[in-house]
């Protein structure tokens, strides 16, 4: 169900250039990457996967960012959101080639921290964006980052949790989406949902299993729970993909129609859902914006300017 891609943009133009890559680590030389191109500064983003739009979004304003502030970048990624290794593999690389300044969405939020400390340790600033690296092990480990960027996805949980309760009335048996165990990202949106609909005694999450961020585990996972919990009402999935996984298996099992479905990330194929009538909701969190913000961020890291310990980006439920 997924399209692997792989992208390598190069885009010269009056002494500025552009590169974006993923799933594997750019042969460049260091001298190259660190913006020997008119001594432009490279800014690295690296995001968990290319294969999900809500990245390819932010890439797209990482890459606005850096042509209105005429800074070389280089945007990479493992091949699949749950390849934690890789992730880690790609910032090395980029750590050894002597980047500007690093923006990370973290893979694993504990996982990061020992990559963040050798960019630390060699004066690269990292910005991290969307998912919160683990605080209590940044601190064990003596690393820091420069700020965080993203939304809060508690309250986006309980955005979603609000809505299920009211559309089915404070009734009914719920089945969740998970994203991948101990990941701050989905945890926090597990628990902002949780707490939502706990408020109403008449609702009950009947099963709740991962599915790993991804769209065929989406329709595996939740095929299995339908036949398992065929009383079902309605499901929250922790991201769109994982959601629109889950609604072919709907389809699939002839109940189109009669389960409410919530996702998160307000991807363009969930909105067309939406409009379709076989998603009801999903929570925008604005990765363009992330972008953009990550990379001016770290512009005026390099230009020595305070920032802010944390940028927050809006959410907003869209139905």
């Amino acid at each position: 169900m997924k399209t692997h891609r792989f992208l390598t943009l190069s885009l010269i133009t009056g002494g500025f250039a552009l590169i974006a890559g993923c799933n594997r680590t750019e042969p460049t030389s260091a001298a190259s990457v660190a913006g020997a191109t008119a001594g432009k500064p490279t800014v690295a983003l690296v995001v968990k996967t290319l294969n999900n739009p809500f990245f390819l979004d932010m890439q797209k304003g990482a890459e606005e960012a850096a042509r209105r502030f005429g800074v070389n970048l280089v945007v990479q990624a493992a091949d699949r959101e749950i390849d934690v290794e890789r992730q880690m593999q790609i910032i090395e690389n980029l750590i050894e080639r002597k980047v500007a300044a690093l923006c990370i969405t973290p893979s694993g939020s504990r996982e990061i921290v020992p990559v963040i400390v050798k960019a630390n340790q060699v004066g690269i600033p990292v910005v991290i964006v969307d998912t919160r690296a683990d605080e209590k092990a940044l601190v064990a480990a003596g690393g820091k980052i420069a700020t965080f960027i993203g939304s809060d996805n508690y309250d986006g949980g309980k955005l979603a949790g609000a809505f299920v309760a009211e559309k089915l009335g404070g009734k009914g048996h719920l089945a969740v989406l998970e994203g991948i165990p101990g990941h701050e990202t989905g945890d926090a949106r597990l628990r902002g949902f949780r707490e939502a609909v706990a408020k109403f005694p008449g609702l009950k999450i009947v099963v709740s299993q991962p599915a790993n961020w991804e769209r065929d585990q989406g329709f595996n996972v939740f095929q299995n729970m339908l036949q398992s919990n065929p009383t079902v009402t309605a499901l929250f999935a922790c991201n769109d993909l994982m959601a629109l996984g889950a609604i072919e298996a709907i389809a699939s099992a002839g109940k189109a129609g009669k389960i409410v479905v919530v996702g998160f990330d307000a991807q363009p194929e969930a909105r067309a859902a939406i409009t379709k009538g076989t998603m009801s909701a999903t929570v925008a969190q604005f990765a363009s914006r992330m972008g953009s913000t990550a990379v001016e961020n770290a512009v005026k890291l390099l230009a020595g300017e305070k920032i802010a310990d944390f940028t927050p980006v809006a959410i907003e439920l869209i139905k």
